[in-house]
């Protein structure tokens, strides 16, 4: 049986998911980080009901974390699978907030995209 883990993507600056969870209420980032560990303890793919939801069209291949935080405000992680012989990681690369009922834009998804690019490239998956 595989063991998951959650990891933090060694990336900084605006987008990242780094960057979401320095930002964010300690109550949010926190949240985040325990749905982040719910998902690696229960498989990911176990534990969907809206708090992990794995991506569709362009963003096929991510998986979103979500909550809501003060004020109704959405924050969002956006992670990535990797697997490894014995133990397979939930990488957290990027991180989103918007105000409640609205949408993300298409060069969102774009920025959280080449964050993805850019952590394959450093780290060879």
């Amino acid at each position: 049986m595989t063991r998951w883990v959650v990891r933090i993507a060694g990336l900084t600056g605006p987008g990242s998911a780094a960057d979401l969870l320095d930002r964010a209420p300690p109550q949010v980032a926190a949240r985040l980080l325990r749905i982040a560990e719910a998902a690696a303890t229960t498989g990911p793919l176990a534990l969907g009901g809206g708090y992990l939801e794995a991506m569709h069209g362009d963003m096929t291949g991510w998986f979103e974390i979500r909550c809501t935080g003060p004020g109704r405000e959405q924050y969002r992680l956006f992670a990535l699978l990797e697997g490894g012989p014995a133990v397979s990681a939930i990488v957290l690369v990027a991180g989103l907030r918007k105000p409640h009922r609205s949408r993300f834009t298409a060069a969102d998804y774009a920025r959280v995209r080449r964050l993805g690019d850019r952590h394959r490239r450093r780290t060879g998956v």
